[in-house]
């Protein structure tokens, strides 16, 4: 861990003593006016010449005007040696405090750039275990602005404990209050764990960058030569490490959308999500449904599509949206009640499920059901990607992830079969054996063991094999499977789905259903904590 930066003005000097209350005041005013400005207007314009803003600007954009409350603003180092004694800028590098978003009380950390190059000494971290502490207490999300160099190296190991405090309250909060990490800068060495452990990574492209060891040292050990982001930028770790949940081209943008993120998420695990009112009717038809989704199974379509026509208004937000594309997990309302929506895509390798989307949508199954988000899941998934190097990457324990996080989930869960459901993907994807509380069809549905076509070629081998014309043998194998196991109301008849629905009626009955699932309650054996597959 380095320190990138180190911009923190001159000593302070030391103030004449007042003498009345008046002049204590007047002095208040001083320090405090210090501490709001800053190190220096060089350092200011250092950060935005990065195209960056402060701590303070990245504050007034995520919380409600006025609505600021900071704690420990006066806040100092005791540390010495190595010219720090020198340096003992007010806040020490990091705001602390709370505000409102849209009314609703969130705990804040920011780190300033401008002061150590943001990183974390011993009374930084304490500043920032205190609001954690007070966010975990008061119940309330907490979200954290992160643009710092890692460890104070100055302070030596004060620092590194000061991340391990941190660790700790991350996993302590983990599903009892959402954690929010907004990464503005870079994030560097173990400092890159804390928004590993948060429900949601944000991420600005070109300025904010994550990764254990950097550039340089890759270069050392390996011989490998790459740039800061394309080691660990947005981008990389939106697309291929899956690390970032949402990456965007500015700040104002990413932290608006922290703004809507908190808008569908409870303040914590003991609320229920904000219900909103809505103009778009609970009965609104949806007729184009009934040409969006082709009935031959081997036609993609865009599930977005589908989500857009069912969800109010057309809106919803996708987490993790270029990351393993073949899976769609999104947040959203239905007649304005907060839903998480867990859905098949076509578009891409056919919506098949494999080892990164089973690892994206078990995540986002567990955050919903942490914070009390009924999940809807729309199925359209022909099995898990056949492979070696998926069975090798272990598909096995991977896939059991996503089993285990819809078993374990006790939120109201409705799921919808669109068209294909085959084989294991069909019971991993909430199927009603695993405790799904509805579950509805189209009369597109087929839902088997596997396609028509390899099931005749096993069922039916030496019949076909054996047959004067093998391939019109095959063809009438095929359409008689299909018609004695694959028929739209087979799993209808058996009761493995709750009814055959006609496509243009699915919002009305989803808004129903869930209307009907508001007060459910499931209780879990009692237990310390379960033992998930890794």
């Amino acid at each position: 861990m380095t320190v990138l930066e180190e911009t923190t003005g001159e000593p302070d000097a030391v103030p004449s003593e007042p003498t009345d209350a008046r002049g204590r005041v007047a002095e208040l005013h001083g320090i405090r006016a210090q501490a709001l400005a800053g190190p220096s207007e060089k350092a200011t314009q250092a950060q935005h010449a990065k195209g960056k803003l402060t701590a303070r600007e990245r504050i007034e954009l995520l919380v409600d005007p006025g609505s600021f409350q900071e704690v420990e603003q006066l806040r100092r180092h005791r540390a010495s040696g190595f010219g720090l004694e020198t340096k003992k800028p007010y806040t020490d590098g990091v705001i602390t405090g709370w505000g409102t978003v849209e009314g609703r009380t969130v705990f804040v950390y920011a780190h300033d750039f401008r002061i150590f190059g943001g990183a974390l000494g011993e009374a930084h971290a304490t500043k920032i275990h205190k609001i954690m502490d007070m966010a975990i207490a008061a119940g309330a999300p907490l979200v954290s602005l992160n643009d710092g160099a890692g460890a104070r190296i100055q302070e030596g190991v004060s620092a590194l404990a000061g991340y391990g405090g941190i660790f700790q309250r991350n996993t302590k909060a983990s599903g009892v209050i959402p954690q929010i990490s907004v990464m503005l800068g870079p994030c560097a060495g173990g400092a890159a764990y804390s928004p590993a452990l948060t429900d949601f990574v944000f991420m600005v492209r070109e300025t904010s960058q994550m990764f254990i060891t950097g550039p340089d040292v890759v270069k050392a050990v390996t011989g490998e030569e790459i740039t800061q982001n394309g080691l660990g930028g947005a981008d990389v770790h939106a697309e291929t490490s899956g690390v970032c949940h949402f990456a965007y081209d500015d700040e104002e943008t990413c932290i608006a959308e922290v703004r809507y993120l908190l808008s569908l998420l409870p303040q914590n695990n003991r609320e229920n999500p904000p219900r909103v009112a809505t103009t778009d009717p609970a009965d609104r038809r949806g007729d184009v449904l009934l040409d969006l989704v082709p009935a031959d199974g081997n036609r993609p379509y865009d599930m977005t599509k589908v989500i857009e026509e069912i969800v109010d208004d057309g809106e919803y937000l996708e987490v993790h949206e270029r990351w393993a594309r073949n899976i769609i997990c999104a947040l959203a309302r239905l007649d304005g009640q907060a839903v998480g929506i867990v859905a098949n895509q076509p578009q891409s390798l056919a919506g098949v499920l494999d080892i990164e989307a089973s690892e994206k949508a078990a995540r986002f199954v567990q955050m919903c059901d942490a914070f009390n988000i009924p999940i809807l899941t729309l199925l359209d998934v022909p099995g898990f990607l056949p492979g070696v190097d998926q069975e090798h990457g272990g598909i096995i324990r991977h896939g059991a992830k996503l089993l285990y996080a819809y078993c374990n989930a006790t939120v109201p869960r409705i799921s919808l079969i669109l068209r294909k459901a085959y084989g294991g993907a069909y019971i991993v994807m909430d199927s009603q054996s695993i405790g799904a509380d509805l579950t509805y069809a189209w009369p597109t549905n087929e839902i088997a063991v596997m396609g028509a076509e390899g099931a005749a070629n096993v069922i039916f081998r030496r019949q076909i094999a054996e047959a004067e014309d093998p391939e019109a043998m095959r063809a009438r194998m095929v359409k008689e499977y299909k018609s004695e196991l694959m028929h739209p109301y087979y799993a209808a008849e058996r009761g493995l789905v709750d009814d055959v629905i006609d496509p243009a009626e699915t919002r009305e009955i989803l808004v129903k259903s869930l209307a009907m699932l508001q007060s459910k309650h499931a209780d879990l054996p009692s237990r310390k904590h379960g033992n998930p597959p890794q």
